[in-house]
């Protein structure tokens, strides 16, 4: 890896940034596919290679299946699977002789992992969505003399702490910051741009397509409106999807959503179920959503669902549902963010949309809203918790189903 190879490679704004990060600390940060991560990749292979002093080296993302994803998988396939070797056993990546560390930044309690290391160099995907402390920690162990940090992160709130910390105090620090924009990737395909700046509107698309750190303020769900609500389902649904959010002093929640890729839209959120305990002065046991749902689902969704996706810390509904032989019963993924923004893309493509008959869903949809208090005082994007079971179902359903991204990296963009 050389300097010569990069100016082939890399984009004229990725090359300038690869040729100006000689800081302690380097984040690339701005808009979606602008070509952080990609640029980063050759900037710590060349610093790995050429300019760091024997230690150990790292790679973190937020947790394996995303530095995988973002980071590993790519990397093997630029770089060649003969010259960079992935151990998920050992949690080791070994490239062209120098053995790498994987370590996750789930919460705080990953800080121990970085216990006894002394880092030479290391590259992080996805700063932002780290636990503070262990960023903390992690420079606590950049020890060997000109070690050196390289990470990416798209924009979060403007009181994060990478921003107000890091980011803004950079004059102070021993720190590099390069913003980019998604014009700053010349190889993406004006269509795809249009295309992505369509999916995204309010706060995703300041910091995903404007690169902006702004607060998340107002109503999450800002693109829904009239056009958006049918009479009636667009078609017969190749197959069904649904997602309960389970409640005990709180209303239980489902959405049944419609699939055919083959129609227009190709999603629908076709029925709803709502029971609140409190208002009934009755709380239901499991067996007794069973039957609900197992009525409420109708012979033919049960027969074509392809999956439920349950409240991950409802153990005791999954059960109840498995031992009725109720299709095939998921932990959902309860990702709230991506979730959201998940949910938010399909809405603003109009690839989901809603049956007039599920108004809790309407009504949940028009009132959802971030928790502004909260994004002031601690940086987190937080929605507010009222009213919002119909709101965690659907996120439940569509985005453990349908945001799965499925990365085809013989057209990773620079």
């Amino acid at each position: 890896m050389n300097i010569e190879l990069a100016k082939k490679l890399l984009t004229p704004k990725q090359l300038r940034e690869f040729q100006r990060s000689n800081a302690r600390l380097n984040i690339w940060e701005g808009a979606a596919r602008s070509g952080k991560t990609y640029g980063l990749f050759f900037r710590f292979a060349h610093f790995m290679l050429n300019e760091a002093k024997p230690g150990d080296f790292l790679f973190t993302g937020k947790t394996s299946q995303a530095l995988k994803r973002n980071v590993l998988r790519p990397m093997q396939w630029i770089f060649g699977g003969k010259n960079f070797k992935i151990y998920p056993s050992l949690n080791e990546v070994h490239f062209l002789g120098r053995v790498i560390h994987t370590i996750c930044a789930n919460d705080a309690r990953s800080v121990h992992k970085l216990q006894g290391l002394g880092i030479s160099g290391a590259m992080g995907d996805e700063i932002a969505l780290w636990d503070k402390a262990f960023f903390q920690m992690l420079l606590s162990r950049m020890s060997v003399s000109g070690a050196k940090f390289f990470g990416s992160t798209n924009p979060e709130g403007p009181s994060h702490w990478l921003k107000t910390e890091y980011i803004d105090k950079a004059d102070e620090l021993d720190l590099m910051i390069a913003h980019f924009l998604i014009s700053d990737n010349p190889t993406l395909d004006p269509v795809f741009v249009e295309n992505l700046k369509r999916e995204y509107t309010g706060v995703w698309y300041k910091r995903l397509i404007l690169g902006l750190w702004c607060m998340a303020e107002g109503v999450i769900y800002d693109m829904f409106d009239d056009d958006l609500i049918i009479d009636a389902p667009p078609g017969r649904a190749q197959y069904y999807i649904v997602g309960i959010d389970y409640g005990t002093g709180n209303p239980t929640a489902a959405v049944k959503v419609g699939v055919n890729p083959l129609l227009s839209p190709r999603y629908w959120i076709e029925d709803e179920y709502y029971y609140d305990s409190r208002a009934s002065g009755r709380q239901k046991s499991d067996e007794e959503y069973v039957r609900d749902f197992k009525k409420w689902l109708g012979d033919f969704a049960i027969n074509n669902i392809r999956a439920i996706y349950i409240d991950p810390s409802a153990a005791s509904l999954r059960v109840a549902f498995q031992s009725a032989g109720v299709g095939i019963v998921k932990k959902a993924n309860n990702d709230v963010i991506n979730g959201i923004q998940t949910v938010s893309r399909f809405l603003s493509n109009g690839s989901l949309v809603m049956c007039k008959k599920c108004i809790h869903t309407q009504r949940e949809f028009q009132g959802y809203a971030w928790d502004m208090q909260r994004a002031e005082r601690t940086g987190e994007d937080k929605p507010i918790k009222q009213n919002d079971h119909i709101m965690d179902a659907l996120r439940y359903a569509i985005h453990t189903r349908l945001g799965r991204h499925q990365v085809d990296y013989s057209k990773l963009t620079r």
